[in-house]
């Protein structure tokens, strides 16, 4: 199939049959004749009239394919391939200094595969990512009392005009007003069940998905919308908790979450999504049992819309909630995810196989 920014068809082919690691996350391939889709390092080798390409996780899904069993292609994101190891090296030895196009090509690196790479793992592209580092460094060096010549000289802004008109765009506010504004810090974690976008502002956590699910530009939009707020690709206090916490609950060591959580929907899904909360671990209830919980027991189909609309995924338990008649039902992540999530809490532990069945 033709991607846009994608290697070429045969790019791809020859990369995956020898077994290039360093194209791993940029394409995967999916395997007709056994359902499942691979990372480009999989050591399988099915016949070449069999396999197809997919630009991300979220199309081969999509697409009815199966995470392969040997290649774990969901954990692709946990090792970052080669050359985005060595630009973020480069990033983090000179953050004030702007990356050209041509310095990338001097790193073996095109603008358009930085570009697309990017745009995949966090919702915008690389010269929209280190704008955004940017602008967040001087949102955190103006709160912290630094001058505004300090702050458009270390972040190598060409004049005040030009960084005041990229942080008014940016916050909303010109940098002066900026004690009373806040953005929306994003990362994307690893975890046993693949890379999850988590977002939070001062107030705490707004957004946990899952990168592969339907909903999540939806849902990342939403939160943009509805908070009103930039969304920077920077981390905080309450998303570096979050990743210990989740670390500890996939380890089985953690039971109740502490993190602060800001849900922001409606009046209605907001009464749901604090009813799921009340779920104990371990516990599961039905749909009918959670419409009367929150005495509405006609509104069934409105219950199930909210849990649906869940935007903090695990830490509002919603893969608790299954059908009357007990069987699993309705999670965006995929029912594979929450019968792994409902294992783990049932256990104490993941299954050994943490693939479809």
């Amino acid at each position: 199939m033709t991607l846009e920014l994608s290697p070429s068809c045969t790019e791809m082919k020859q990369a995956f049959y020898r077994k290039d690691a360093s194209y791993d996350g940029v394409f995967f391939v999916a395997v007709r004749t056994t359902g499942i889709f691979c990372r480009p390092s999989c050591p399988a080798r099915p016949k070449p009239e069999n396999i197809e390409f997919f630009s991300t996780i979220r199309d081969a899904v999509f697409a009815g394919y199966r995470p392969c069993k040997r290649c774990h292609p969901l954990e692709v994101y946990g090792a970052l391939p080669d050359w985005i190891v060595t630009l973020m090296q480069r990033l983090e030895t000179t953050p004030d200094v702007k990356i050209t196009a041509a310095e990338l090509r001097s790193l073996g690196i095109t603008p358009e595969r930085a570009r697309r790479w990017f745009r995949e793992h966090y919702g915008m592209t690389f010269a929209e990512w280190c704008r955004g580092r940017r602008l967040a460094n001087a949102f955190t060096q103006i709160r912290e009392g630094a001058t505004l010549d300090d702050v458009v000289f270390t972040n190598q802004y060409e004049s005040h005009s030009g960084f005041r008109e990229a942080f008014g765009k940016a916050f909303g506010v010109p940098p002066g007003q900026s004690q009373t504004s806040d953005f929306i810090a994003t990362q994307m974690l690893e975890t046993p069940l693949g890379a999850m976008l988590v977002g939070a502002v001062s107030e705490g956590v707004c957004l946990i998905e899952y990168t592969d699910r339907r909903m999540l530009e939806h849902n990342y939009a939403t939160i943009r919308k509805q908070f009103g707020y930039p969304v920077l690709p920077v981390t905080n206090n309450h998303i570096e908790r979050l990743r210990d916490e989740l670390s500890r609950y996939f380890a089985g060591k953690l039971r109740e979450f502490t993190i602060p959580l800001v849900p922001h929907g409606t009046a209605f899904q907001e009464k749901v999504w604090s009813e799921l909360q009340r779920i104990p671990y371990g516990k599961t209830i039905s749909y009918d049992q959670l419409a009367r919980h929150i005495s509405q027991p006609t509104a069934v189909r409105a219950v199930a819309r909210a849990n649906g609309m869940n935007r903090i995924n695990i830490l509002i338990p919603c893969h608790r909630v299954i059908g009357k008649d007990g069987h699993l039902t309705g999670y965006g992540g995929g029912l594979w995810r929450k019968r792994l999530l409902l294992e783990l809490e049932r256990t104490g532990k993941l299954p050994n196989d943490e693939t479809i069945e």
